[in-house]
């Protein structure tokens, strides 16, 4: 019995989620995904934050949502991922 391809490659993407902070380019929104890590020496936790340039096709995401990106092949130099749910919308006033 032999494994198809598809079972022997495992899908190994990476999923974040973060927020966006600026939708002004076309198709595309940036996300910043906050962290935590512990500094090397003095042990304290610091809050670390990422900004990822995610794909948005039909230009539907807004500063302030959550959203869940995915990593995908290259889109351009620095656009790597796509932005595949809407997680949470905050109310607008």
């Amino acid at each position: 019995m032999e494994a198809s391809a598809s079972e022997k490659t495992k899908d190994t993407r990476m999923i974040k989620v973060g927020r966006v902070v600026s939708d002004k380019m076309d198709k595309t929104v940036v996300v910043a995904v906050d962290y935590r890590r512990q500094h090397p020496i003095y042990r304290k936790a610091l809050r670390r934050t990422s900004r990822f340039k995610a794909h948005d096709e039909q230009n539907q995401y807004q500063v302030g949502d959550i959203v869940r990106i995915e990593e995908i092949r290259p889109l351009s130099r620095t656009k790597k991922w796509i932005v595949r749910e809407l997680i949470e919308r905050p109310t607008r006033v």
